[in-house]
């Protein structure tokens, strides 16, 4: 196969994969017809974008992309019950998820029943203990001393929980795959029921939490009654699409980009407070969300205290805020810890069994589940094919698994537990939850593999590095960052674009650190710029690149703002390399 540029095999051992043909015919005709950069027309046409889309998209309103809230089955009747029992004072519990979407969609309700003069009890399950979802116990127990149970990020799949909440009512607002039936809640509120069109499949649990807050705030304004200011919820929503790797379309660049600008104002002392521990000091954008912020809420329910996210994420209290997120960075750094060996140990198992197959997978003895997910996530990266790790303990293992884009292994999950391969198991298009017999761990995972090759896994190359089109240096500058970031945010769905800098020379070269690599190039005409390849000597780009003999090479990566001392410029991060002819 021939690779962009010709570099079939790269510094890294990667195939080079330029944009198809129609998709840089499309970014012609953007050029031409908007007059924008040829680098954000690219990323423009790779999304689909026609010429006559292309102003609003770049500008999304919310306004425009919100869904009609009542479009989702039982949002009318979910909502109503909810008022109903603000209206009476009645007692509310929150049943959440441990991750962030959980923690952000108990927040949700909690930051609005507190503007209108209302507490709620918030529940969030132990993951060692008690497991992924509502079980008897605790719903028994929290039917015994409400009125209405609200379960948020789960709950789809809990017929004998639900059944268990005697005296009770129960909402749901999740967004993991429904089965066959439904538990007999008083609502089911989920895009990804079988009885939905889909339309909105996409959205997270925060999401789904966020709509029916828009249809309570409807009932209230027809009634002649004034809610909550819901934009200003908007960062909680915006932390959980990012965070729980939602795609980045339709409604979730609104929701995304609008809470952006409302987490800017730092009006809410948990995220000050994460973004203060997390040492972020210029405005957030989703890279933080994803990668400062949501590891350290994810991180009391992976290793730590489980409601410690949640209970961050809705206080008030600044001080309170600032010692709550001082802990879940400890325990991040603790969860980091625990991470690299049990990815050090899946990366070789994985590695040994091969990486062709439609899915790649692992498990281990005394693994924690707490990061079995982060895990997949590495091999998923590594691969390119949906990844699964387990934890094994007597006799029993307890996954996650995390897909690529257009592998829906939600349901290939749940298609297992319904053949009896799994004891349990669901999720979403692209993470998955799963407990296993260990006897049962092999055929399992075959069998999974069959069904995700079915889907199209495995087809394209282990290694393949996908590029959107070539820059020059002089080209890379900060407003064309700007202009390309409109285009976003990037993340799940809507990958960051990459840029190939062809027959660089490099001016400077110097290693940081054990493991990264600061470099400066260029064109040979007087255009140059600066570049960082972070785990440059973790594989052969660092002694190659350091020791580069005035050889000339191909520099791909993303484009970046460096900001140092107030001064901004474009900086690439480097991903990979070949030499030049």
């Amino acid at each position: 196969m021939t690779g962009f540029l010709g570099i079939t095999q790269s510094l890294t051992g990667r195939l080079w994969v330029g944009p198809p043909v129609e998709v840089d015919r499309q970014a012609e005709a953007l050029e031409q017809s908007t007059g924008l950069p040829r680098a954000v027309c690219q990323v423009l046409a790779r999304r689909g974008v026609e010429v006559p889309e292309a102003e609003a998209f770049l500008a999304p309103q919310l306004r425009d992309l919100l869904p009609d809230p009542r479009g989702l089955r039982d949002m009318e009747l979910a909502a109503t019950r909810f008022l109903a029992a603000v209206e009476r004072r009645d007692r509310i519990a929150i049943f959440a998820d441990y991750d962030v979407d959980g923690g952000t969609s108990a927040a949700l309700l909690l930051d609005w029943l507190r503007q209108v003069g209302m507490e709620a009890t918030l529940y969030v399950p132990d993951r060692i203990d008690e497991g992924y979802g509502p079980n008897d116990e605790a719903m028994a127990a929290l039917a015994a001393e409400h009125d209405l149970i609200i379960c948020v990020d789960c709950g789809t799949l809990s017929h004998g929980p639900v059944a268990a909440a005697k005296g009770a009512d129960v909402v749901i607002l999740d967004h993991h795959l429904g089965g066959e039936t439904l538990p007999d809640a008083l609502a089911v509120v989920n895009p990804n029921r079988q009885d939905e069109s889909g339309d909105l499949a996409h959205l997270c649990a925060a999401g789904v939490v966020f709509l029916m807050l828009v249809e309570a705030g409807r009932q209230m304004r027809v009634a002649g009654r004034t809610g909550p200011d819901l934009i200003s919820l908007l960062d909680l929503v915006a932390l959980a699409t990012v965070a729980d790797v939602a795609p980045l379309v339709g409604v979730n660049r609104a929701f995304v980009r609008q809470g952006l600008k409302i987490m800017a104002r730092r009006a809410r002392p948990g995220l000050v407070a994460l973004a203060d521990v997390g040492r972020v000091d210029t405005a957030p954008t989703a890279y933080t969300l994803g990668f400062v912020m949501g590891p350290r809420v994810n991180a009391g329910g992976r290793i730590g205290k489980a409601d410690l996210g949640a209970r961050l994420l809705a206080t008030s209290d600044p001080s309170e805020a600032r010692a709550m997120a001082e802990r879940l960075d400890q325990l991040n750094t603790e969860r980091r810890e625990i991470e690299s060996a049990v990815q050090a140990a899946a990366m070789a198992q994985a590695e040994a069994r091969g990486f062709d197959a439609p899915l790649v997978w692992a498990a281990g003895a005394g693994w924690h589940p707490g990061v079995v997910g982060i895990v997949a996530s590495r091999l998923k990266e590594a691969a390119n094919r949906p990844a699964i790790v387990i934890g094994l303990e007597a006799g029993m293992g307890k996954g996650s698994g995390r897909s690529i884009s257009g592998v829906d292994l939600g349901a290939a999950i749940q298609r297992l537990a319904h053949e009896g391969l799994l004891e349990r198991g669901g999720g979403h298009k692209m993470a998955a939850g799963l407990t296993v017999d260990e006897a049962k761990l092999e055929p399992a995972m075959a069998r999974l593999s069959e069904l995700l090759a079915k889907q199209g896994a495995g087809q394209g190359g282990a290694a393949d590095l996908r590029l959107d089109g070539l820059l020059m240096p002089r080209a890379a500058t900060p407003e064309l960052i700007t202009q390309i970031e409109a285009a976003g945010p990037f993340g799940a769905g809507a990958p960051s674009p990459r840029y190939v800098f062809a027959n660089m020379q490099i001016t400077f070269a110097k290693r940081v650190g054990d493991r990264h690599l600061k470099l400066r190039f260029s064109d040979g005409t007087g255009g140059q710029m600066d570049a960082i390849c972070f785990g440059a000597y973790d594989g052969p780009l660092g002694a190659a690149l350091e020791g580069h003999g005035g050889a000339r090479f191909h520099l791909a990566g993303r484009i970046e703002l460096n900001t140092w001392q107030g001064r901004q410029s474009a900086q690439l991060r480097l991903e990979d390399a070949a030499p030049a002819g």
